[in-house]
This record gives structure tokens, sequence and C-alpha cells, in this order.
């Protein structure tokens, strides 16, 4: 009994700092993509720091913002709007941190004048966040991110291209509304750019493809038959490894099967002679 608890106490503790050292929700992981194309690989990082964005993609001013004719977008890459000017005066911003804190709650929001007034609806929650890029063909012209609201009875979305520059940063200056609810619109920032890795194209092949399933299954069995034997048959010490009389003896039969195929080839040896060969006396 006590054993089960010392063991349930070290699962909860690897699993806590586990949570603590990779880095689920951030930023960082959300905005990560890579892509093996032509020997090379791709690796996106819009939220890295660059010598002239230091906090990568993300807008200093805590959104962005795009207008054409009676609509307006703001949003954010990468992480959540924050709005320290200049906030989005909306009659319903429910979705997207209420009358108090809009914008505050999602990381993009249009707002649509009717009659007079703006209505906004949010069109895209950060954890929806999904990279794409945008020309396979070409794949360090940049990517596309994505994010929608799936909640609303209206599927909503935005879609802005980061597309690679060295030259500066040019904020969003086109909407273009490609659905009910879904718009796009791009960007060129240096944030966009990959950093190239040559790799090696070479596969696994048959054989190791082969090898990798013949492990796993093998690992699958241990492991079943350890956790068997450990709570089932209440087995303990090195006697719940499943068939261990077998895998110790394993080694000696490999080495009499191989000493005998020695033997097989080479023949019988200089002072061996047959049972019944003839006896000089």
């Amino acid at each position: 009994m006590m054993r089960r608890i010392h063991f349930v106490k070290w699962v909860t503790f690897f699993f806590m700092i586990l949570h603590q050292i990779l880095p689920f929700n951030s930023a960082f992981s959300i905005c990560e993509y890579s892509l093996v194309n032509n020997g090379k690989m791709y690796n996106f990082n819009l939220a890295s720091p660059t010598s002239k964005s230091p906090h990568g993609v993300l807008s200093e001013d805590g959104f962005y913002r795009v207008a054409v004719n009676n609509t307006v977008v703001w949003f954010q890459l990468c992480d959540g709007m924050i709005f320290n000017h200049d906030p989005p005066m909306c009659i319903d911003c429910s979705g997207c941190g209420g009358p108090s804190h809009c914008g505050m709650g999602c990381g993009a929001l249009v707002a649509n004048k009717i009659e007079g007034y703006d209505v906004c609806t949010t069109i895209g929650l950060v954890p929806s966040t999904n990279i794409s890029i945008i020309d396979i063909k070409n794949p360090d012209r940049g990517v596309a991110v994505k994010m929608s609201n799936i909640g609303t009875k209206v599927k909503c979305s935005l879609s802005v291209s980061v597309i690679c520059t060295t030259d500066g940063i040019q904020v969003p200056q086109i909407l273009e509304k490609i659905g009910p609810c879904d718009y796009a619109t791009s960007l060129r920032h240096p944030s966009g750019c990959a950093k190239i890795i040559h790799v090696h194209r070479r596969g696994w092949g048959f054989f190791g493809t082969f090898t990798i399933i013949i492990l796993c299954l093998f690992g699958g069995y241990l492991l079943a038959g350890i956790v068997y034997r450990y709570f089932v048959l209440k087995v303990r010490g090195v006697d719940v490894i499943p068939n261990l009389e077998f895998w110790l003896s394993l080694p000696h039969k490999i080495q009499s099967l191989f000493a005998s195929l020695v033997r097989k080839f080479k023949g019988p040896s200089r002072g061996h002679r047959d049972s019944y060969s003839p006896v000089n006396f």
C-alpha cells in the first residue's frame, strides 16, 4: 500500500515539473511551425525577438488595427490583445472581455456598423491559432496564421498572412471579407522569415520501419505484462517481468545456437574421430 502511495506521489511530482518546463499555452509554442521540404527544414517562430522587433510579430501597441469602409478589425498574433489606448467601443462585446474590458478577452475582434452603432463579434480566439505555409513551392515566403471562433452561431475566422521581409515592418492595410464571417489580411514582418536547416532525406526504409514496429510491439507486451503482474497478481521485485526465466536463458540459447552453426559450417575438428572409424592395434 505504501509503495502505491509513493508511486502516485512521484508521478504527480513528475507531471508538475513537466508542466512547468513545457510552455503548453505560451506565445512561443502557439506560434512555432516547422516544415521539411526538399531536404530543408523551415523553422518559424513568430514570437521570437529580432533585432528590429523585440517582441517578434506581436504588436508593441498590444494590437493591430485595420479598417475598410464600415468594418474595423482588431487583432493580435500569438497572444491576447491589450488596449492601453483607443479601446473598441462596441455595443456587444460579451465574447471578448465584456463592456468594461472590450477587446481584451480574445485574439481578434470585428466591428460592423449597423444602424449607426458598432456591433462587435469575436472572430478569433488565441487557443484556436493554426499556422500553415503560404506557398508550399516557396516555403520561405512566409506563413498564414488563422484564428477562429466556433462558439457562435456563425463560424468566424481571421487569417493573417505574415510575409517574410528584411526591409522593416509593414502593418496591415488591406482587409478582405472571404466569407459570411471570415476575414483575411496580411502584414510584412522579419518574423515571417524562416530559419533554414539542411537535413538528410534518407528515410527509415522497410527494414527500419519493420524493426521499429517490432520494438514497439515488444515494449507494449512487456509493459502490459508488468502492469498485470504488479497490480493483479501482486508480484514484486524482478519477478514482475513476464517470462523472466525465458529472458534469462535467452543469451545461453543464442550462444548454443551460434556454436552449433559454427560447428556445422567448419566441419569436425582435426582430433575428432568418428565412433565407427577403424582403429589399428
